[in-house]
């Protein structure tokens, strides 16, 4: 199994998921959630976590967290491996809880934060388990709202700050915010995600980039160092398409918008700008092209060609 990329560095953000093991449940009960949150607690005592967002499923759970000391992957390790340790002591069991490694996908937190935490608060609802988020006991939104008084190690202030500097009216419009997406279908943040790592503006990617991958050596085994060392722009990828397709512009565009979406890791809005075209048309473009490249057998020893010279892998 290929290994996650892990950036990490001093007061880097992130949106942490980890699920259940064949999908099964890993909070069976009251005391079971209790009890995580009590890892988290002593997250933030032992290793500097700060604790911004929180959604706890059956199955799965959602985090967004801050680590001030860049210790993500031992801040992790204590969370899912204390919770495990708990978990299987008073089930008497065995083994793995979690499936494979946890994903963390770090967030540039002025542009994402305050989206992130509201498609997290809203995970109960999309679930069909409550039909407001302020029904569902064992998310963080309880405590942004003031429908509890939050605990200690929670930090809600961060968030809310974007809202107002006045806790009650940032409560308020807060609430506002989530509630403007409750009942109606909307895109998750995550679909913005590069490379499968990075979550941000262009600046904060090239910034991430510069700083933290730029020396960094490739690592077959972690597909994503590739894309972040060394990631194609639009306009190359279009040039390599132009001289294996360009007697046919109507193909060549649809190729280089599949190899961009496929592979590069750039976003919808990006792409579609680069072709003059809408961020639908991209996703239609890449599904009725990567269909057909199934019945054309020449088109897809083309492509896979590109992709090789390209040295581009799926993100």
């Amino acid at each position: 199994m290929a290994r996650p990329l892990r950036i990490q560095y001093s007061g880097a953000f992130y949106h942490v998921t980890s699920r259940g093991n064949e999908r099964k449940d890993v909070f069976k009960s009251k005391q079971d959630r209790e009890k995580f949150l009590a890892y988290l607690e002593s997250a933030t005592e032992r290793y500097g976590a700060r604790i911004h967002v929180f959604c706890l499923m059956s199955n799965h759970y959602h985090l967004l967290l801050e680590t001030p000391e860049g210790n993500l992957s031992r801040i992790m390790r204590h969370i899912n491996g204390a919770y495990t340790t708990y978990f299987n002591t008073k089930r008497r069991r065995s083994g793995h809880l979690f499936q494979g490694r946890f994903k963390a996908i770090l967030v540039d937190a002025d542009e994402y934060a305050t989206e992130l935490s509201r498609y997290i608060h809203l995970n109960p609802v999309r679930a069909g388990l409550v039909t407001t988020p302020g029904g569902y006991s064992w998310s963080s939104y309880q405590y942004y709202v003031g429908q509890k008084k939050s605990p200690r190690w929670l930090v809600t202030d961060f968030i809310l700050a974007y809202f107002s500097r006045t806790r009650s009216v940032a409560a308020k419009a807060y609430r506002d915010f989530v509630a403007a997406l409750a009942k109606v279908e909307y895109e998750s943040p995550l679909k913005d995600v590069f490379a499968s790592t990075i979550l941000g503006s262009e600046g904060f990617i090239k910034t991430i980039q510069e700083k933290y991958l730029t020396s960094a050596k490739k690592d077959r085994n972690v597909p994503a160092t590739n894309k972040l060392c060394a990631g194609k722009t639009i306009e190359e990828i279009r040039e390599a398409v132009e001289a294996v397709f360009g007697e046919d512009p109507q193909v060549s565009k649809k190729v280089a918008i599949y190899i961009c979406q496929k592979y590069s890791g750039r976003k919808l809005k990006e792409i579609g700008a680069g072709f003059g075209v809408g961020e639908s048309a991209v996703s239609q473009t890449r599904r009725r092209f990567e269909a057909s490249l199934r019945n054309d057998r020449h088109i897809r020893k083309k492509v896979v060609k590109l992709q090789k010279e390209l040295g581009l892998s799926d993100v």
